[in-house]
């Protein structure tokens, strides 16, 4: 065959999985072809390395739409976290969760500490996992959902933002219970955590003990149906009292003066 004719079949082929979107075959197909002819492999052997190669693109784009999609402040990934500076956290526990079981028991993970302890970190990458697994995933402070919801409500748009909230597989609500929440804002938030309540996964951080949600909550009745829902089946982690963060960064500078 001569090489204006692969060429020209080459060329075919480029266009055929541009029109198909195999973006990888579209690429790889050429390389993958001298690679099959030197090692002497069969057409069908040639035709499962593309397509391979296709499925493992297809995944790396549907895990990186995922992430984007997640609104995530910053993407930190549980093999970032130092456990080793913070000894008390079940390891185990975490590494457990991030296999993906209580997402599909649709249990609440809250994670219970002092700033700096690692929350927030802890429960992003347990969300990363969840977007790995290629799970609809949303992560958001509780002021900027309830927010949201306020303005939501205020332009007759409120059952169609709180459907969206509910679809999501997992939602990470971060920074729960840290300032004075108004009643109407609280009765909104728990439309969509009781909303989810045993059919899609929640993960919540707060700082503050259950026992003085209260205080941020002044509606006692709604504030114990909230901890209700939210306890109910949930894996809660305490992560202290100590920041982590701060000690790291007192050690960075005792370490800069020598």
């Amino acid at each position: 065959m001569s090489a204006a004719t692969v060429s020209v079949q080459q060329a075919t082929i480029r266009q055929y999985a541009k029109r198909l979107q195999l973006a990888a075959i579209g690429g790889q197909f050429a390389g993958v072809a001298e690679q099959a002819v030197k090692a002497k492999q069969s057409h069908l052997s040639y035709l499962e390395v593309l397509l391979g190669m296709e499925v493992e693109e297809r995944e790396r784009n549907t895990v990186a739409r995922r992430i984007k999609e997640a609104h995530f402040p910053k993407v930190k990934t549980l093999e970032e976290f130092a456990f080793g500076d913070a000894p008390h956290i079940p390891v185990a526990v975490v590494r457990n969760l991030a296999e993906g079981g209580y997402l599909q028991r649709s249990e609440p993970i809250i994670f219970l500490g002092e700033t700096g302890t690692g929350k927030t970190h802890l429960a992003t990458g347990l969300a990363v996992d969840a977007c790995r697994q290629r799970k609809r995933v949303r992560f958001t402070t509780a002021a900027e959902m309830v927010n949201e919801l306020i303005e939501a409500k205020n332009n007759n748009e409120l059952n169609r933002v709180t459907q969206r909230w509910t679809r999501y597989e997992l939602i990470v609500i971060d920074e729960l219970a840290y300032v004075a929440m108004p009643e109407t804002a609280a009765e909104l938030l728990f439309q969509i955590i009781a909303g989810r309540a045993e059919r899609a996964a929640v993960i919540v951080t707060t700082n503050l003990p259950f026992s003085e949600w209260t205080t941020m909550f002044p509606n006692a009745r709604l504030c114990k149906a909230m901890l209700d829902r939210l306890t109910d089946q949930a894996h809660i982690i305490e992560t202290g009292t100590e920041s982590y963060r701060f000690r790291r960064t007192l050690e960075k500078k005792k370490g800069g003066k020598k």
